[in-house]
């Protein structure tokens, strides 16, 4: 990345000499980069102002990262407003904001916009990065390619869609123990180490004819039996996404565009990041604006109908959004990609603090953006569903 990125700015810097433009022409965002560029290719070790810049500029980068683009809905939703929820007597919403370092914090109640703040430098129409958000986003284009027939049953092999997988420890596991992640396969899911299978998956080189992400994933020992234990694995997610894509003969891009981002009325552009082979990363990295972070909270709320009927199978949410697998948490679950609470209520959640929160009994979705000191904080995590729950206690005032 280090020799890359200098090329870059040499390029780009001498062009803008050439064209005759300032340094100052080129933008606050632009500048701040150029002036710091990471030393590494891996975004879990950027330093947290790099990240700051970065995380609204992910598919800016094009010479750096490849993209696939969501085109903006034609028929973009309209997010009325609503009377402001107002923070004052319970909650410092100024040190909220400095202690989370939030780029966006969005409510939504009945549809209706009763609070949105930006920081950061973000605003409504820029993109901020999803990172593991964007996981529950794929796991509603598995049920819509169950419900279209791409997919008999998620009982079905995993093996059976990916021939890659075939006499590897995946070669009995189930789509189903897949969504949860039971398969029992071994994963290293740490993201201060450098050599974990988090920060290594993306860096591998296939030279077997297989994508990259089913040629890492097919050397993976087995550590559980498949079904019994449940284990954080972005790398199931990836392969999740491949399977979609071998089902369905689309990209997840255009398969997100064409059954959610443009029916659903997205207002802005998005894009997705793809891996070294040009597949697009499911497990992260949907780069997308706070209010259509916030519309697929809707769009989950709204059982997935976008023109008076659900393109999704009947009852997928409700199994997707409630406990399938245990997580030694009380209280909590994991769900088909969705982290889940025992009061009905379940979360999207992403590295460095990114968030939409769905709690369906108060028709309520609360989004944040933001880049979190470190990529995983329990202190900041737990702070921020305190102010849910605050929020929550709002709205039950209100009657």
């Amino acid at each position: 990345m280090n020799k890359a990125f200098k090329w870059v700015v040499i390029t780009f810097i001498t062009l803008l000499a050439l064209a005759g433009i300032g340094w100052w022409s080129i933008g606050s965002d632009w500048r701040a980069l150029l002036s710091n560029p990471p030393q590494d290719t891996d975004i879990l070790f950027w330093s947290q102002t790099q990240r700051d810049v970065g995380f609204k500029m992910m598919d800016k980068l094009p010479i750096l990262i490849k993209l696939s683009p969501i085109p903006a809905s034609t028929n973009a939703r309209t997010l009325p407003d609503g009377e402001n929820l107002l923070f004052d007597i319970d909650i410092d919403m100024d040190a909220f904001f400095a202690k989370q370092n939030l780029s966006g914090a969005l409510i939504l109640h009945k549809g209706k916009i009763r609070y949105e703040r930006y920081g950061l430098g973000h605003s409504p129409e820029k993109r901020w990065t999803s990172f593991s958000v964007a996981k529950s986003l794929t796991s509603s284009l598995v049920g819509i390619a169950l419900k279209e027939g791409y997919i008999k049953s998620l009982d079905d092999n995993v093996s059976d869609y990916i021939d890659g997988l075939k006499g590897s420890a995946y070669d009995n596991v189930t789509i189903m123990q897949l969504l949860t992640m039971t398969s029992g396969v071994q994963w290293n899911e740490d993201y201060t180490d450098p050599q974990s299978d988090v920060a290594q998956f993306n860096n591998h080189v296939a030279n077997d004819g297989l994508r990259t992400i089913v040629s890492y994933m097919r050397t993976l020992p087995r550590a559980y039996p498949a079904g019994e234990q449940w284990q954080y694995s972005t790398g199931e997610t990836n392969l999740i996404g491949i399977l979609v894509a071998e089902a369905t003969g689309q990209t997840l891009a255009q398969y997100l565009t064409e059954k959610i981002w443009q029916p659903f009325g997205m207002e802005n552009k998005a894009s997705w990041l793809l891996d070294s082979d040009g597949s697009e990363i499911s497990g992260c990295c949907i780069q997308a604006s706070l209010r259509d972070f916030a519309r697929y909270g809707l769009f989950v709320l709204e059982d997935g109908k976008t023109d008076g009927t659900s393109i999704l199978p009947v009852g997928w949410f409700e199994m997707a959004t409630s406990k399938q697998a245990d997580i030694g948490i009380s209280g909590k679950g994991y769900g088909y990609q969705w982290w889940t609470f025992d009061d009905g209520s379940f979360t999207a959640r992403g590295i460095f603090g990114q968030t939409i929160f769905i709690d369906p009994k108060r028709q309520l979705v609360v989004a944040f953006n933001g880049n979190w000191k470190n990529a995983t904080d329990s202190q900041l995590n737990r702070q921020r569903f305190e102010f849910i729950d605050i929020v929550r206690a709002k709205i039950d005032q209100e009657g």
